[in-house]
């Protein structure tokens, strides 16, 4: 049955919450064979023709040296889908959802296997303790980083709309039900589902040992306590929120389609400054130490001052950040160039030809970039002066 949670006058009305004690079944998938090996990670002679993306001379050019590159394995006929990043692996899954494990600072394979049957949805891919969790198909999944092992497949009773989350005590599956499930983290029992007072659907999650911060497609940004649906606060945005929130110490990120990006403070949810931008958003930031990095549609890619929310610069035909460090932003444009920025001036230091990339990871952590091509052959590039 459903019923309104009512908190009080001011938190009336502002979730649904729903009980429900029923434990899940358990099925462990039979996936494909964890393997290991220790394949070349910077390739020498001709077999440079057969993994390189981008040539030597062009690195050289952009002030980029090679830090290794490898050729992924898929089966036949397959193409190299996405690139994750997780904890000190890089991950490759394929067009038939065949994913492969290579170390970050290497390059060696650490495994390669079978996911799930090709076709079924892949939604997040996260580390928390040592332990990869993810959802394919209608399951939430559990790999050893290290192996490639499925550690447990629980089958849940609704669709992913977005990537879960967890902490110590739970998990937090966004449903296409437009509800928030939580599930106990050792058991995978189910205990209660949340859903915004509007019903819109939930579209991003974060989770902290103490709260748990959950948005929607009608603007609705809620926190409520980790461990049961009390309110602790809510932010209405105009327009739907759109791509993941992120979480950066104390401040949560997030873009609408209202045409901003908005740094609300994570435990009050009170807005610290927004940047309206030039058109409609339907991505999420990405957040390095200092800058706010966002894709606006037909526009470009925008830079903006982490802590006052003013605008640095905006790049036409920009589309993401590869990497950033020493001040400058490796960025990535739709006509697959290398475009390098000043991120105090706000100019465009040089370009590079970048034709053979037609996949990437962005990273926000260091100076390290990650690019690849749909044959599989993926490759770690970093500038030279960053040794």
């Amino acid at each position: 049955m459903v019923k309104i949670l009512r908190w009080g006058a001011v938190l009336l009305g502002v979730f649904f919450v729903f009980g429900c004690g029923v434990s899940p079944s358990t099925t462990l998938r039979a996936g494909g064979t964890a393997k290991k090996g220790d394949s070349p990670a910077v390739p020498e002679g001709n077999r440079w023709a057969q993994v390189s993306i981008v040539s030597e001379e062009l690195l050289k050019a952009a002030e980029l040296e090679l830090v290794w590159a490898n050729k992924v394995a898929m089966r036949k006929g397959e193409t190299l889908k996405q690139l994750f990043i997780a904890g000190e692996n890089i991950y490759s899954l394929s067009s038939g959802n065949y994913i492969t494990a290579l170390n970050r600072q290497k390059g060696t394979m650490i495994f390669s296997r079978t996911l799930s049957p090709a076709g079924f949805p892949v939604v997040g891919w996260e580390l928390y303790n040592d332990v990869i969790f993810s959802i394919v198909g209608n399951e939430l999944v559990e790999i050893d980083p290290q192996s490639g092992k499925e550690l447990s497949a629980i089958r849940l009773d609704v669709g992913a709309a977005c990537a879960a989350a967890r902490n110590r005590s739970y998990f937090y599956i966004g449903g296409t039900d437009r509800r928030v499930h939580t599930l106990r983290a050792d058991d995978k029992v189910r205990l209660f589902r949340v859903g915004a007072e509007n019903d819109s659907a939930v579209v991003s999650l974060v989770a902290d040992e103490d709260f748990v911060v959950f948005a929607t497609d009608g603007g609705n940004v809620v926190s409520f306590t980790a461990g049961g649906p009390k309110q602790l606060w809510q932010f209405y945005a105009a327009e739907a929120i759109v791509g993941p929130i992120v979480r950066d110490a104390s401040s949560l990120f997030v873009a609408s389609k209202d045409t901003n990006v908005y740094r609300l403070d994570i435990r009050r949810g009170r807005l610290i400054w927004k940047y309206q931008t030039e058109a409609m958003l339907d991505r999420g930031p990405l957040v390095t130490g200092s800058v706010v990095y966002q894709y606006v549609r037909d526009k470009g890619l925008a830079a903006i001052d982490k802590k006052n929310g003013r605008g640095l610069w905006q790049l036409a035909g920009g589309v993401d950040l590869l990497a950033e460090t020493g001040g400058k932003a490796y960025v990535i444009t739709n006509e697959r160039t290398l475009v390098v920025m000043d991120n105090n001036t706000g100019k465009q230091l040089y370009s590079v030809n970048f034709a053979g990339v037609s996949k990437y990871t962005a990273n926000a952590g260091d100076s390290k970039m990650y690019i690849a091509n749909e044959d599989g052959r993926v490759a770690c590039i970093k500038p030279i002066e960053d040794r």
